[in-house]
């Protein structure tokens, strides 16, 4: 007995260890198999580390279960800075008799714990999800095999944006589970889902925000007929259950429908969850009662031409709810809404509110309405109620605000609107406000006399006989007031008449309506009077025009999260006329710069009112100092500096005087010139400053109008400037004359420069172009590797300062290529000439001739002298010496042309004399020269070319991301649920197909 628990203990003990052990003796196997099979299938970059990946054979015994954590695919251009899919963890099963004896594993379960998926389909169609190789494409055959049993999902978000449907959902916390045989055409999926739905918006319209939603159903699924179809099941919006049942299919002419969902065991209290601001912390606590019904079919194809049909109904009644802090209900609510649409044009969808009605406190609010279309739009609606402010208090909770006055509503709509015939519906509405007052804790004084009278007016149905009076509005805060009025009649000519007269305390109003991260303070005064028609506008006849008046702001002070450095405007006043609006004074700070401003708008009234319009102005700004670094900082959380776009429809003069400017490291004395913004391209006139120890004066232009390729042309007249401070401030020295680092002096130039700019708004090298004299009057150059060496490979010992006087050098940039056509200039005294070019990327090619005496050359020389017989060649024969610079200037490559050696060179010009070939051998090994430097070129356009293409790229790149501000704001509502991309992907394995 003892012997066989001895056996069998030994048997469990075999076992065990073989179990614990069969995943590290298959990990390799397993690895390389997963490796090869991204390869196989995916087209895009995958992200994981072989070092984070674990076996187990316990996690889903019989199963062997792989770990990946920090697993990603980033996707392919346009697509390249978009995480496709990041997985915190991905767990994946294979079946383990496949691991043992089959040659292929099989795959049997999905697993996946934290991460992001982020689909985006661009306006064209390309979508970053397209991955996979084109079947045109011979890729090796993946031989996975499939036996999928279960998909779990843990804490995922989800961002679909689609540009070209039009398009958007965020989900985040998404939980879900999935079991059935995926490996058949046909098979049944249960599924149990929830996660919160952040955003759901089609064609510019927010249909969910901020909705908690759980589900559980059981689909069927047939692949053949790609057809999806539900089961009974339970669905939950926040507290609102729903059902939800029929199919989903995908016919070659578009998508079909065929859906029903209906309300379940629901109360009033379910749709009030629904209600943004009710679904707080105190919901649970809410006291309701009422019934709620709400049923809907969804039944057609969807495609370009057509559109299901739909019938979808809500009906409450005898609706109640009370928060139990607060003493008045809202009551007697009942509504009854239908949206229905039996073709399939959506134009046909008709809209029936036949009741809706409610009771705030002990104030009734009633209506109905109808739409027939959405072609002619004929409707008839109404509206009706009286609410006392004072008593919204008590029904909402609303903290630290103290509200009074009487609301009443009265409104009546029926009829057709139809542009063409010149029909509205027949209107007649009037809201009154009266005695209205707000009180803030933040604010000891309220806000009093806050009156509002308008009515909306059409008896007849005919556009000219519409009226909306807003006969006066205005309230009382402290010492100052504010008063006004409107009216405008006649539809098709939009006649206007108004006034507003007064003045507000912006801090004062802040402190009773605080905004978040928002400081401002001011005293805005106004008497603005206006009379005219906007027919008369479009006409072009403003002397019927009448607007007149001024405004006024003092002591105006403005901060931000996203203004950090603060506006602060002194005095500022501006008068009004039809023609113009006239900016008469302005003194102001903007951050720690003071500005002073004069100038003027025109055709104000047509660019406000019409489209395609265009607004001419005049502005002259003076500043004794302005600091720009502020506005640039990473301190004040701003942006780095990027392409700006200029708006086409300006037509704007603007001078400018400032006795300093700080930009970057360069302090910029005396700036002055004039700006002209036309057509979306700015221009400078005349525009000078002291910089750089000396005088800078440009013309040019600034043309973005390809925000991914923006350019600029400007003729530069460069005065007295430092060499020195110009390599020290500037990139392009940098780049194309590293030689600056080791001179002292001054230079002059003429230039004209043209190009294109990188989204930095720094010029892109590669795509410069120039040409012009640069003048040298006096320089020193020493200390240099590039004399260092002359000196070694020449042995003369006097070349380790160098000095020039007056000193011209013809200049041309070309494709990226500083080109500096051939120059004499006195080098140690030595008469030389120069010739050569240096790329964009810091590359140098240049040939130096230079006339050396012989004697110059020492002991060396002489022997070689002595050695040439009947040689009329002296110690003062002047030696033509060649010597190419190529490599760059801090790591230079320095040789002879002409000869291995400076002993050879010497022997050869000294024969070359001799039989009076000196000149030949100075063409020979300028031809030489020339030779080689225009296949340096070819390679350096070649690259050029390339690197301009990577810019673009990222240009478009960049535009595109102005696009994405929209989509990254709707992302933020999932409040951090969506992971951001990893800053540096780990690439110990990386997939770069």
């Amino acid at each position: 007995m003892k012997k066989a628990i001895l056996i069998s203990l030994a048997i469990f003990v075999f076992l065990l260890v073989a179990l614990v052990s069969l995943p590290f003796i298959f990990k390799d196997k397993i690895a390389e198999r997963i490796d090869r099979e991204i390869s196989n299938t995916i087209n895009a970059q995958v992200y994981f580390d072989i070092n984070k990946i674990s076996l187990s054979i316990f996690k889903r015994f019989p199963h062997i279960s792989a770990t990946v954590e920090e697993l990603g695919i980033i996707g392919n251009p346009p697509f390249q800075n978009d995480t496709l899919v990041h997985m915190d963890k991905l767990q994946i099963d294979f079946n383990l008799r496949s691991i043992l004896f089959d040659e292929y594993p099989t795959l049997t379960g999905v697993h996946l714990d934290g991460g992001t998926v982020y689909v985006k389909v661009l306006e064209d169609g390309r979508a970053n999800y397209d991955i996979t190789y084109p079947s045109e494409e011979e890729t090796p055959e993946s031989n996975f095999k499939m036996a999928v049993d279960i998909i779990s999902i843990n804490d995922v978000a989800v961002v679909y944006d689609d540009r070209q449907l039009k398009y958007f959902m965020a989900l985040g916390n998404i939980q879900a589970e999935g079991k059935g045989n995926f490996t058949l055409n046909q098979y049944d999926l249960p599924i149990k889902a929830d996660a919160l739905i952040a955003e759901i918006t089609y064609e510019g319209i927010n249909y969910l925000r901020n909705k908690q939603f759980k589900g559980e159903t059981l689909m069927h699924i047939d692949m053949e007929q790609m057809k999806f179809s539900f089961g009974k099941g339970d669905f939950a919006l926040n507290d609102f259950l729903f059902d939800f049942g029929g199919y989903i299919a995908m016919p070659e002419e578009g998508i079909e429908f065929d859906l029903s969902f209906g309300g379940r065991d629901n109360s009033f209290k379910s749709i009030l969850s629904l209600v943004p601001g009710m679904y707080t912390d105190s919901f649970a606590s809410l006291r309701t009662s009422g019934t709620m019904d709400f049923s809907g079919v969804f039944k057609g194809l969807y495609n370009e031409t057509a559109f299901p049909s739909f019938d979808i109904g809500l009906q409450i009644s005898e609706g109640f709810f009370q928060y139990p802090e607060l003493p008045r209900p809202v009551s007697d609510v009942n509504v009854d809404i239908r949206i229905q649409n039996q073709t399939d044009n959506l134009d046909n969808t008709s809209i029936q509110i036949p009741v809706f009605n409610l009771n705030f406190g002990s104030n009734p609010l009633s209506g109905h309405f109808t739409l027939a279309n959405l072609v002619s739009y004929d409707m008839d609606g109404a509206l009706k109620g009286k609410l006392n402010l004072e008593e919204m208090t008590s029904i909402f909770p609303i903290e630290g605000m103290t509200l009074k006055g009487l609301l009443d509503i009265n409104a009546t709509a029926k009829g057709r609107y139809d542009s063409v015939s010149q029909l509205i519906p027949a209107i007649d509405a009037q809201l009154l406000l009266a005695n209205g007052y707000v009180k803030s804790k933040e604010y000891p004084s309220p806000i009093e006399n806050l009156n509002v009278s308008a009515t909306i007016q059409n008896k007849t149905g005919k556009m000219n006989d519409f009226l909306v009076d807003l006969s006066r509005f205005g309230f009382d805060l402290e010492d100052e007031n504010i008063l006004g009025r409107l009216r405008i009649s006649d539809f098709s000519l939009l006649n206007w008449d108004g006034a507003i007269k007064g003045a507000v305390d912006l801090g004062k109003l802040l402190a009773i309506f605080p905004m978040e991260n928002i400081i401002m303070e001011g005293i805005i005064r106004a008497d603005l009077f206006t009379k005219g028609s906007y027919k008369d506008v479009e006409e072009g006849r403003y002397n019927r025009l009448d607007t007149r008046g001024n405004i006024e702001v003092s002591k105006f002070y403005f901060t931000s999260s996203d203004l950090p450095q603060g506006i602060r405007i002194h005095d500022s006043k501006a008068d009004f006329s039809p023609e113009r609006i006239n900016l008469i004074q302005f003194d102001a700070r903007v951050g720690q710069s003071p500005v002073q401003a004069t100038g003027y708008l025109s055709n104000y009234l047509n660019f406000a009112l019409k489209d395609n319009e265009i607004l001419k102005g005049q502005l002259s700004l003076n500043s004794s100092k302005f600091d720009v670094n502020e506005w640039m900082s990473e301190s004040s959380n701003s942006e780095e500096l990027t392409v700006l776009e200029l708006p086409k429809n300006i037509d704007f003069s603007m001078s400018v005087a400032a006795n300093e400017v700080i930009y970057d490291n360069m302090n910029l004395k005396e700036v002055k010139g004039t700006m002209n913004l036309k057509e979306g391209v700015l221009t400078f006139r005349d525009a000078g400053m002291r910089a750089l120890g000396g005088q800078i004066s440009l013309n040019g232009t600034y043309d973005p109008r390809d925000l991914s390729e923006p350019k600029f042309d400007f003729g530069l007249n460069l005065a007295n400037l430092s060499i020195a401070q110009a390599f020290e401030n500037l990139n392009t020295v940098k780049a194309f004359a590293p030689i600056a680092q080791h001179l002292t002096g001054n230079f002059n130039s003429n230039l004209n420069f043209s190009g294109i700019l990188g989204q930095d708004m720094m010029p892109v090298l590669s795509s410069l172009s120039a040409k012009g004299l640069l003048k040298v009057a006096e320089a020193a150059f020493q200390n240099s590797q590039l004399l260092q060496g002359i000196t070694s490979l020449t042995r003369l010992n006097d070349t380790n300062t160098l000095q020039f006087r007056n000193v011209t050098i013809p200049i041309e940039i070309k494709n990226g290529i500083l080109e500096v056509r051939p120059f004499d200039v006195r080098l140690w005294d030595y008469q030389a000439n120069v010739q050569g070019s240096t790329g964009f990327d810091g590359t140098i090619n240049y040939l130096v001739n230079m006339q050396v005496p012989a004697g110059k050359f020492g002991a060396q020389a002489n022997t070689l002298l002595a050695n040439i017989s009947g040689t009329e060649a002296n110690a003062s024969t002047l030696i033509p010496v060649a010597i190419s610079l190529g490599g760059n200037y801090s790591n230079p490559r320095i040789s002879l042309a002409g000869g291995n050696s400076i002993e050879n060179l010497l022997a050869t010009a000294l024969q070359s004399r001799v039989r009076n070939e000196k000149e030949n051998l100075e063409q020979q090994v300028t031809q030489q020269f020339k030779a080689a430097e225009d296949s340096i070129k070819k390679e350096l356009q070649l690259k050029a070319e390339m690197v301009q293409d990577s810019v673009k790229r990222e240009a478009e790149r960049r535009v595109s991301d102005t696009k994405e501000r929209v989509t990254e704001e709707a992302k933020n509502v999932l409040k951090g649920l969506i992971r951001p991309k990893p800053a540096k992907p780990d690439t110990t394995r990386k997939n770069d197909n």
